[in-house]
């Protein structure tokens, strides 16, 4: 279950006993993929990125993670593209990538455990090394990017990834996505990578273009066949997402939409004609024939003397076109529209749409077919004249971890995270020495209540040391807010499992560095040092 945070400091008021995730960062919502900003406010993710909340979502999930019961998970994109799949049993898949600029750290982790969970739920698993970044945009050298690249690796499969189930690969090894990245950089340009990622003209080349081979890691796992792809990143890597899903719509032969007239109407216009057709439709029953005409008499009653406002400007844009339409009739339709087939294959989509439709220059109108099905229709066309088909990639996203020692978990800062690598006994000492949300006093404490959703080490049992245990989570948290548990002991038993987690993770990695030879992955770069 996922809860909104209370985020009033100030108060001295006990917070109300829900186990939410944990605690945010920085002031403002920044999402930049090199930067080092986290996010305070996750609801303005909604409102300025069309970001959706993953609890609307969260009952159609078959057995959800535990990072998804608990809100650690807050939003996607799309993402029921993916729930339809599981309960249909048809293909899906799931990718992210890791920049080894630094050790695996358990902020690493979630991405890990969410891919692998995709795997065990049936999907097509894929996790690259994005060594191509680390050397563009980070500046690390190959060497430095082979030691990590194992560690990376090891750490995956000591958690759970099934290498002859699933994909992992390199971005520098992986000819495939160089091609795809390539087709894709023509559909980009700089003038797109500047507004995205703030590039100027200090920004080297290889800087941007590694940006494109990310897209095309993205759609990678679409090049055998189109199936519903989630890619589990933190907020900051949205910019990649949606570039994602506007390069995937634009390497499409066709478009799809709906209409209801020949001439060519935007979203909001289309909503009008729709509105104006209901209406007179109601009025004169499903028999008589409407004409555009008779829509622009309808939407004429709507205007505001004087209104000029964006409404406005729309409402008389779409009665004028529907003046200049006059008697044609205005029907609903599926619009199927060229982008950028060849001519075989716009000749094929005409011959492949059954029943009523209208042949134009550069779309054609289907009568009789939903959007639904147009969509699947034009799609096969595609792929049968060879191009990609690619469906729009989803996306979840997880909130960031704290750093131990407050602010963000950096790589960088390593009193600030667990790495993966780690020593049990060092995990234990940097948990006994974090930051907490606790009180000045124990009577304090006691009296008011811990400040659990402002504590990395209440954080710490929700992402990680909990488990799948959700009742044990909820108990730390009630506990901790309703002032039974004290700091002391709570960061003491934080540490022990800690220090258990790590001893056993890294006898798995041990387990697995005995077999790391069988994987299919290159570990060593042939690149120049």
């Amino acid at each position: 279950m996922t809860n909104e945070r209370d985020t009033d400091e100030a108060s001295t008021d006990r917070h109300p006993r829900v186990p939410d995730g944990g605690a945010a960062g920085a002031d403002d919502v920044a999402l930049d993929p090199w930067g080092s900003a986290t996010v305070s406010d996750y609801r303005k993710l909604f409102e300025q990125f069309g970001i959706e909340r993953f609890e609307d979502v969260l009952p159609e999930v078959p057995n959800p993670h535990y990072l998804m019961r608990r809100g650690v998970i807050f939003g996607h994109r799309d993402y029921r593209a993916l729930t339809d799949a599981m309960h249909a049993g048809e293909p899906f898949a799931a990718l992210s990538g890791f920049m080894p600029t630094g050790d695996p750290h358990i902020g690493h982790k979630l991405v890990f455990d969410e891919i692998i969970w995709h795997q065990e739920r049936g999907g097509d698993a894929y996790a690259l090394i994005a060594d191509l970044e680390a050397h563009s945009a980070r500046g690390l050298t190959w060497d430095e990017i082979d030691e990590h690249t194992r560690d990376y690796v090891l750490s995956l499969l000591a958690l759970g990834f099934d290498p002859d189930e699933g994909t992992l690969y390199r971005q520098s090894t992986n000819r495939e996505v160089q091609d795809l990245a390539f087709e894709l950089g023509i559909e980009a340009n700089f003038s797109e990578l500047q507004a995205i990622y703030d590039f100027d003209g200090e920004t080297d080349v290889s800087h941007m273009q590694s940006v494109v081979t990310q897209m095309a890691d993205i759609l990678y796992p679409q090049l055998e066949e189109p199936k519903p792809t989630v890619i589990p990143v933190g907020p900051d890597q949205d910019p990649h997402v949606r570039l994602a899903r506007d390069l995937a719509t634009r390497m499409r032969y066709f478009g799809v939409t709906e209409a209801y007239a020949s001439f060519e109407v935007d979203d909001a216009e289309r909503a009008l004609l729709e509105e104006a057709y209901d209406t007179l439709r109601e009025r004169h029953g499903a028999d008589e024939r409407i004409r555009c005409r008779d829509a622009a008499a309808v939407l004429e009653g709507e205007r505001e003397p004087g209104a000029t406002d964006v409404a406005a400007t729309t409402l008389d844009g779409t009665v004028t076109k529907l003046r200049e339409a006059g008697k044609e009739p205005l029907r609903p339709r599926v619009r199927i529209f060229d982008r950028r087939a060849t001519e075989e294959a716009f000749e094929a989509l005409i011959e492949a749409v059954d029943g009523e439709k209208r042949v134009y220059e550069n779309h054609l109108d289907a009568f009789e077919l939903d959007r639904d099905e147009a969509e699947e229709l034009a799609r096969q066309v595609e792929l049968d004249h060879g191009g990609h088909g690619f469906r729009l990639p989803s996306s979840i996203y997880h909130r960031f971890m704290t750093g131990l020692t407050g602010g963000k978990m950096s790589s960088s800062v390593p009193a600030s995270h667990i790495s993966l690598l780690d020593d049990p006994e060092v995990g234990y000492e940097k948990v006994e020495a974090a930051t907490t949300g606790g009180r000045e006093t124990a009577e304090k404490q006691r009296e008011l209540g811990g400040r659990a959703d402002e504590c990395p080490v209440y954080e710490l049992y929700a992402y990680l040391l909990a488990g799948d245990d959700d009742e044990f989570a909820t108990r730390v948290y009630e506990e901790c807010v309703g002032g039974e548990r004290l700091c002391g002991g709570c960061k003491e038993q934080a540490a022990d499992l800690m220090a258990e987690f790590l001893a056993d993770h890294q006898d798995k990695r041990e387990e697995w560095a005995e077999q790391l030879e069988e994987v299919d992955i290159e570990l060593e770069s042939d690149r120049v040092r």
